[in-house]
């Protein structure tokens, strides 16, 4: 790897890999590692402290389910909503990563802006459990199991804190692409309902609860603007966290969107953030909702769904590993909620106790803004 990229920071600290055939990076987290694993996103204004923050979230998250594995992520910038230009990025993309997979130090996948599909030319040297292929409800499979997890660490605080599960419990998500969706679906189907979801098109709210696959629908005919479709008054949408209120709160699209502002401002009544995007929080946005009593779920668990199928033997089947993904989350869930200072402060301290028998002194926890 380093013969033929240029590392554009020193070993002490994250490793940038910039690459040359397209324009983007690969962000090794814990530089040395033997193997370092973590998608691929594909925006038109990644830039590498975003990716290096997604990283770190990637060495916390299997630190928690005690994987000596370093975090590593690549962001390569380009629409994804241009298909042909996708296309031929995403094929010189992994041309040029193919000597790092095949070396197996670098392991990757569909992130935000990419699919499986995208990889199919590194099929022969990314040995992939056939389950993530697949495709359940009309859905793929990892979006299905990332939003299935967030549902699972939620209830697993519900239940804890308040008694019972979805069951009459409420949810706002940000973000209506492939994770959001798949949580809105697992939410319906553990008895609560969807009060709100934005995009970057607006914010469509129902105190009633929105009709989620009427929702996937739309968003299948129009992308963003679904919820402009959807036929509710369009709200801004940053109303979201703001003027709707439900018992949870799923922040699902960029790093850093629970500041102390947006922590602050979060509607009386609200009692779980459950992170689907990683590096949800700012130290502050923590701190503030700790203040008000509402518990901030560790991003890097509750999203942990793909990482654990991936992780899966290559024969098991969905229901197998869904089965498998919920007793995890569950667990690291129920331990990180005893820590006296909440269960981000407890996930981010078990992953850092893992960390030091096998790396060292851990890098600092996944804060926005650190």
């Amino acid at each position: 790897m380093k013969a033929e990229h240029e590392a554009v920071r020193g070993e002490s600290g994250p490793v940038v890999v910039e690459l040359k055939s397209v324009p983007g990076f690969v962000v090794f987290d814990l530089p040395g590692a033997e193997v370092s694993a973590g998608g691929t996103r594909l925006a038109s204004d990644v830039t590498v402290a975003e990716v290096a923050l997604l990283a770190r979230a990637m060495s916390y998250k299997f630190a928690a389910l005690q994987a000596r594995v370093g975090g590593a992520k690549a962001g390569v910038v380009g629409d994804p909503a241009d298909r042909a230009a996708r296309a031929d990025l995403m094929a010189r993309y992994c041309a040029e990563i193919r000597p790092m997979i095949g070396g197996g130090g670098f392991l990757t996948g569909a992130d935000m802006g990419t699919s499986e599909e995208d990889f199919a030319s590194l099929s022969d040297r990314r040995a992939v459990p056939s389950a993530m292929r697949a495709i359940v409800g009309g859905m793929p499979f990892e979006d299905v199991l990332t939003g299935y997890g967030v549902a699972v660490a939620a209830q697993t605080a519900l239940r804890a804190g308040w008694g019972g599960g979805w069951d009459g419990r409420s949810v706002a998500i940000e973000g209506f692409g492939k994770v959001g969706g798949g949580v809105a679906r697992e939410v319906i189907q553990r008895g609560g309902r969807v009060v709100a979801v934005s995009t970057i098109a607006g914010c469509a709210a129902d105190p009633a609860g929105l009709d989620v696959e009427r929702l996937l629908a739309l968003r299948g005919e129009h992308g963003d603007r679904c919820v402009a479709a959807y036929g509710a008054a369009l709200r801004p949408p940053g109303d979201l966290f703001t003027a709707v209120p439900a018992d949870v709160v799923v922040p699902g699209t960029r790093p850093g969107v629970i500041d102390g502002r947006v922590a602050g401002s979060l509607p009386e009544g609200v009692k779980v953030v459950a992170p689907a995007a990683n590096v949800a929080y700012t130290r502050q946005g923590a701190d503030t909702l700790r203040r008000r009593g509402i518990v901030a779920l560790p991003d890097f668990v509750c999203n942990a769904g793909a990482v654990i199928g991936y992780r899966s033997s290559r024969d098991a089947t969905p229901a197998r590993v869904l089965a498998d993904a919920e007793d995890k989350i569950a667990a690291m869930i129920t331990e990180a909620l005893g820590h006296a200072q909440g269960p981000l402060a407890g996930a981010c301290e078990n992953a850092a106790a893992f960390l030091r028998t096998w790396w060292g002194e851990p890098p600092a926890p996944p804060f926005a803004g650190s």
